[in-house]
């Protein structure tokens, strides 16, 4: 997400450029677009187009992604912007923005070589020095990281809620009444849900859904979805039911 304040945040940042489609405006400061998953086989369970989100929460002449890329990094380089992860497997085009706009990063921290023993059984050998996500921005520094964890509420107003995993966040915007997500809630043919098949041994749906439910206290509007796209409370609430 790409958020201006005059913010842009920029979630699940795949490429904003001629290549997306379905762009569109769900409220004044949010917008949906999808693009092709650069790395998508034909045998993965979820569809090839995923979502990306913008929020700006300025007031300043908004960005909208149905302009050109240059048309939105000249409009992102005059504002405070921010791009923010819901998963470090989730940084598709992140590079690519840090390297032209100079914008932090806020992620979850990627897996460990322990957290891959532990999620996929395997040695450490296998497991190496980790997850190979996000190694050019916190290994090898070439951007700013502002990692954070469960339970964290961002300084761009954004509050972290628990998901399937350590590291797969579900986030609060409440200047938008919105709830994102990753891959916690997904909709990959059945409707928006707590997928089992995506949840590792000893980690079940209800555990999940009572992490989440506080959300329903909340003032959802919009839902986003990185794989689907953007729907509304009433799918959340038959999710965590």
């Amino acid at each position: 997400m790409l958020s201006l304040r005059s913010r842009i945040d920029v979630l699940h940042t795949e490429r904003v450029d001629s290549v997306a489609s379905r762009r569109g405006e769900l409220r004044p400061g949010l917008w949906h677009w999808e693009a092709p998953h650069p790395e998508w086989q034909p045998s993965e369970r979820w569809n090839q187009m995923v979502s990306s989100y913008a929020v700006d929460d300025g007031d300043r002449p908004p960005v909208r992604p149905d302009r050109s890329a240059d048309e939105i990094h000249a409009l992102a380089a005059e504002r405070e912007t921010a791009v923010v992860l819901t998963a470090p497997w989730h940084e598709r085009d992140t590079q690519s923005l840090v390297e032209r706009l100079g914008v932090p990063v806020f992620t979850p921290f990627p897996d460990s070589a322990q957290d891959l023993m532990e999620k996929y059984g395997i040695t450490a050998e296998q497991a190496g020095d980790g997850s190979p996500d996000l190694v050019w921005l916190l290994r090898e520094n070439k951007g700013e990281a502002r990692p954070y964890s469960p339970g964290d509420r961002l300084p761009i107003g954004i509050e972290v809620f628990p998901g399937r995993e350590q590291n797969d966040m579900v986030l609060w915007i409440e200047s938008k009444a919105a709830v994102i997500s990753g891959d916690t809630l997904k909709d990959v043919g059945q409707g928006l849900e707590i997928s089992v098949r995506w949840l590792r041994e000893g980690v079940t749906r209800e555990q999940v859904a009572e992490g989440l439910r506080p959300l329903l206290a909340l003032p959802v509007e919009h839902v986003l979805a990185t794989h689907s796209g953007p729907t509304d409370r009433a799918a959340l609430e038959r999710a965590l039911s």
